[in-house]
């Protein structure tokens, strides 16, 4: 005769192909095999119901974790639940340990102390106070939370209705109460789970530390506090909820982000906040584009000016700080982004401080703080006044992802990563081709002295940034359009631009010799022309004369040929996928 099951496990998933095949294994490897798992899964996207059904698991539809647990309990044929959380791991011997103690007890409902998987100190500190925690107010107030694993008989389950799946959060916490109220708790001497610290990192710890805190302290005072009030987000929704905030100084911003908004509002819903240029580029191509107040910098006779640049943001920043954080604030508690994504933008990484949502800085500009560069004594000053910009725009995000086409070593690569480029679809799909012309384009319309110089040329030079259609012998001058640019940029022999990062990315990309010309005083747009130089992907001159741009056009092959065999593009997958991955894991 077969004898009764006797325990029953129960697993709610929604994408966790990383962190089932882990738990599954661990329950494989016990010293007991009377149970069976149950798998209820929230309509994984990824391989999760392949490895549990590689596992032999029973699979069940799921939701929000008390409806996951409630559908998992339904069809469970044994005596005993164990419900667990998907990133744990059983100890060795963790279920025969655990049904022993609790029948030893004559328990109705239990749960059992944790141990992080990680290193860190500060980590097993934190751990080790909350089993000291559950332990020493198990008598006071019945207390836990799914990560502890709880373990219950089905009879009691099916006295108190199951967990209440009106609650999005602490409906561990209120399933306890329920059935402690008619039977008693404990909090397991001898079993021990292994917890994932995925949350912890992602959402940085202190944040987390508040919002348990805050939530602890609802429970003990009979309270009921809902995910939304502490900003707390599970795994089992569709669509994530981002908030984008986008620099609109220059266009390089605005044309990156414009790629990586596109790409993730194919399963996301993005919210999107943005001044000056990039709010009038963004606002054409999406919707949800709210304009904001940003910082501009002065330049004059193709320079910065730094004094006129503080004077003039500085005195805007009161009102400028008070209407954005506003504006900003009621959207994103009406929207409840689950994360803020920032391309060098000042406020939203304010917002993720005062919200506690975790950021994510994506840019160019954080290689000057971030990685290893070697620049020229001559530069320093310029170095130490861009890097404190730098820091004092985007303050410790969750992480740095960087698009460079050069690759430092990074400082810190648990927290960095650096990835190629962002490019446009309408420059992935240009077929390069070397026709007669040069194209210019400047960003400012004061460098005056590179056109008297280009004028000595028999070359023809089409430039772009002066803001006219006029021919001038050899110059023929076009004000921007999009496409035509594409055009006269796809077929260029080479390119002559300041130090603006987007433009020399398009232009390797398209297999361009580069003379860069860059902004004085602007670091960022030296250092890219630095790298430029040191590549040998082309040249770089402040003040250029007419035989520095002799010597470049007769170079070409050269610098034509070494981007041709060092110069390498991924069509923007990596940075796709990086995304991907960071969105898995916040809900």
């Amino acid at each position: 005769m077969r004898k009764p099951m006797k325990l029953s496990i129960i697993i709610p998933t929604y994408n966790e192909e990383k962190y089932l095949p882990q738990l599954l294994e661990s329950i494989h490897r016990q010293n007991f095999d009377n149970y069976e798992v149950i798998v209820a899964d929230a309509g994984s996207k990824d391989s999760t119901r392949d490895i549990a059904k590689k596992y032999g698991c029973k699979i069940v539809k799921g939701g929000i974790p008390s409806v996951g647990r409630n559908r998992g309990a339904e069809v469970a044929q044994g005596e005993f639940l164990l419900f667990l959380d998907s990133d744990v791991i059983l100890t060795d011997g963790y279920i025969k340990n655990a049904l022993e103690e609790f029948e030893e007890y004559e328990l109705g409902i239990a749960i059992t102390q944790i141990a992080p998987l990680s290193d860190k100190t500060f980590d097993k500190l934190t751990h080790d106070f909350a089993n000291f925690f559950m332990r020493n107010v198990e008598s006071i107030k019945p207390h836990g939370a799914g990560c502890y694993g709880i373990l219950t008989r089905k009879t009691l389950h099916e006295e108190v209705d199951g967990f209440d799946e009106n609650l999005d959060f602490g409906e561990d916490t209120d399933y306890i109460e329920k059935i402690a109220s008619i039977s008693s708790f404990k909090v397991l001497r001898t079993p021990r789970l292994f917890v994932s610290t995925r949350r912890i990192d992602e959402e940085g710890r202190k944040n987390l530390a508040i919002k348990y805190a805050k939530s602890t302290l609802y429970h003990f005072t009979g309270r009921k506090i809902s995910a939304d009030e502490l900003n707390y987000n599970f795994g089992h929704c569709e669509n994530k909820r981002i908030l984008y905030g986008v620099c609109g100084e220059g266009m390089g911003h605005a044309i990156r982000s414009a790629v990586v908004i596109e790409y993730l509002l194919k399963k996301n819903d993005v919210v999107i906040f943005a001044s000056d240029r990039a709010y009038q580029y963004l606002s054409d191509k999406f919707d949800d584009v709210y304009e904001i107040e940003g910082f501009n910098t002065v330049y004059e006779f193709n320079q910065v000016n730094n004094t006129k640049t503080f004077i003039n943001n500085i005195k805007d920043l009161p009102l400028d700080l008070g209407y954005n954080l506003r504006l900003m604030y009621s959207v994103a508690k009406a929207s409840k982004p689950q994360l803020i994504i920032s391309d060098f933008e000042f406020y939203s990484n304010i917002l993720s401080k005062i919200l506690r949502i975790p950021l994510i800085s994506l840019d160019n500009m954080h290689v000057m703080t971030q990685c290893e560069i070697e620049v020229f004594n001559e530069y320093l000053s310029d170095r130490i006044r861009a890097k404190g910009v730098v820091r004092s725009f985007i303050q410790r995000p969750n992480k740095y992802l960087i698009t460079s086409f050069y690759f430092p070593p990074v400082k810190n690569p648990n927290k960095v990563k650096m990835f190629p480029p962002i490019l446009r679809d309408n420059v992935l799909k240009l077929k390069p081709v070397e026709g007669n012309h040069i194209l210019v384009y400047q960003t400012t319309d004061s460098n005056f002295e590179l056109l008297k110089l280009l004028k000595e040329f028999d070359d023809e030079f089409i430039i772009y940034g002066f803001h006219k259609n006029k021919r001038d012998a050899n110059l023929l001058f076009k004000d921007f359009n999009e496409d035509e640019f594409f055009e006269d940029l796809a077929s260029a022999r080479a390119v002559i631009t300041n130090g603006g990062f987007t433009l020399i990315s398009e232009a390797l990309y398209l297999e361009k010799p580069i003379l860069s010309i860059p902004v004085k005083k602007q670091f960022e747009q030296i250092l890219n022309a630095i790298y430029l130089r040191r590549l040998e992907y082309g040249e770089f001159h402040e003040d250029p004369d007419k035989n520095d741009i002799k010597e470049f056009l007769e170079r070409l092959d050269f610098y034509r040929n070494n981007i041709k065999t060092r110069f390498k593009h991924d069509e923007n997958q990596s940075i796709f996928q990086e995304l991907d991955e960071i969105l898995s894991n916040i809900c």
